[in-house]
């Protein structure tokens, strides 16, 4: 396990829920990747991101899927796309990433606590 953090350092990791909107294969990543377009409600509006969940997703199941991400994270530029957002994940036994989603639909932008 690494350090311990404070309940302020948890309460600065902004993850809300979203709708996938939006997928598009990721042809100029290095690893097979999707782009996801993301809808975390009127507060924040549509986000983009890159995600290497290739293996366990197809595009046209992700879409309308909820999905865990951080929000507040600086952009970052990945080949020609901007990603906005940083999905959330675990790896399987093989690496592979199974995203963190809710159990139960909940409200688009809610927000982990």
């Amino acid at each position: 396990m690494s350090e311990s953090i404070t309940w302020g350092d948890f309460e600065k990791v902004e993850m809300r829920v979203g709708t996938v909107v939006e997928v598009d294969d990721f042809l100029k990543a290095r690893n097979p990747s999707y782009k996801l377009w993301i809808d975390f409600g009127a507060e924040i509006g549509i986000l983009k991101s890159s995600a290497q969940i290739t293996k366990h997703y197809t595009k046209e199941e992700l879409v309308g899927k909820q999905v865990v991400a951080v929000v507040n994270f600086p952009k970052k530029q990945i080949a020609d796309f901007m990603s906005e957002c940083l999905v959330t994940g675990f790896p399987d036994a093989d690496g592979a990433i199974v995203l963190t989603a809710v159990t139960q639909e909940v409200p688009n932008g809610a927000r982990l606590m």
